[in-house]
């Protein structure tokens, strides 16, 4: 197994991770001040994206690698085209604000399948991701309820 590529792969999924915490930063007093019952979900989300990313970054030290710890480039953008996106949504903030937040969870769990697919991944990086994969199918489940009851409303 080579240790560049696995380095790699779990860099790609530490911007990742950075990606959420800032993703979900930007959506803290937007949102969740009027819906207190998603600011607990929100809370947990972000403490276990903290976790994630100190994880990742110990798998990569542990590899001889050097943590990128920065958010992705392509998440910069994302999160500007949100802002531009949010600015025009007069209504439906809520409404939004989830829908790129599942969005957001979506994308997050197709790059980390794509990363245990790729076998290149230790069999310790393989259970952390693992782990991770799992705790973003959940959060992107609970939000997905939550914006499919918001939409009810």
């Amino acid at each position: 197994m080579n240790n560049q590529q696995e380095v790699s792969i779990l860099n790609d999924l530490l911007h990742i991770t950075n990606d959420r915490i800032e993703g979900f930063e930007k959506v803290e007093g937007k949102v969740w001040e009027m819906y207190p019952d998603v600011k607990d979900e929100y809370d947990h989300m972000i403490s276990q994206s903290k976790i994630m990313k100190n994880e990742l970054i110990n798998l990569i030290t542990e590899k001889q690698g050097a943590p990128e710890d920065s958010p992705s480039i392509a998440g910069a953008v994302h999160r500007t085209w949100i802002d531009i996106k949010n600015s025009f949504t007069m209504g439906n903030l809520v409404e939004s604000t989830l829908e790129n937040v599942v969005f957001g969870e979506k994308a997050a769990i197709e790059a980390y399948q794509n990363a245990l697919d790729t076998g290149y991944l230790s069999k310790k990086s393989t259970a952390i991701v693992s782990e991770q994969l799992r705790n973003l199918k959940s959060s992107y489940r609970q939000f997905k309820k939550i914006e499919e009851y918001k939409k009810k409303e």
